[in-house]
């Protein structure tokens, strides 16, 4: 059977587009139905797309294209186990953003295209890792000078129903069961009694 290409293209948030890495792939002339897309970040790889081509559709003879090197990961480390893997599976990657990986050099110099690869990919990978301690780093610092200014995080808080005063005013007096109560308020169990705390 004929050796298979395909691509990979990673964005980190749905709001993100890929349309730019797709673009480059099917340039290169990887065929769109082969293109597996995460969305997710690129902290480890334990990404569903990811895996999937790994495990289920790429075999020996393969080649994988991606755009950039941080696509597969932005940990130095996981890059390198993961090239490492490709490597042991006797599947070619191909990375679009470093020229020498894509030269097919005759096999008594295929020794120079690898120390080449091996400089760049170690080069580009802490790049890429610091990129993302910096990101880490920028999002700290934003929610600490949120919190500092009372900024809160996390779901808003829904406004009371309108009867609730009077209604926990019948309940503290024992005119009305609370079971009564949240059918009057039209809430959950879990909200009265969250409310019921707080208030």
């Amino acid at each position: 059977m004929d050796n298979r290409i395909y691509g990979y293209a990673r964005v980190s948030t749905r709001e993100q587009n890929e349309d730019r890495q797709i673009e480059a792939l099917t340039k290169f002339g990887v065929p769109e139905q082969n293109i597996i897309i995460d969305k997710a970040s690129g902290k480890d790889t334990e990404r569903e797309g990811y895996q999937y081509l790994k495990r289920q559709i790429l075999r020996k003879g393969d080649t994988l294209v991606i755009k950039e090197l941080d696509r597969l990961s932005r940990n130095k480390s996981d890059i390198k186990h993961e090239l490492e893997g490709f490597k042991v599976m006797g599947v070619r990657v191909k990375i679009l953003d470093i020229p020498t990986t894509l030269t097919d050099f005759p096999p008594e110099q295929a020794w120079v295209l690898e120390m080449i690869n091996a400089i760049l990919i170690e080069v580009l990978g802490a790049i890429a890792e610091n990129e993302r301690n910096k990101i880490r780093a920028r999002q700290r610092e934003g929610i600490e000078a949120a919190r500092k200014k009372n900024v809160r995080f996390g779901r808003p808080s829904k406004p009371l129903p309108d009867n609730w005063r009077e209604v926990l005013a019948e309940v503290r007096c024992g005119k009305t069961k609370p079971v009564d109560a949240m059918r009057k308020l039209g809430i959950s169990k879990s909200c009265y009694y969250r409310l019921y705390s707080i208030k």
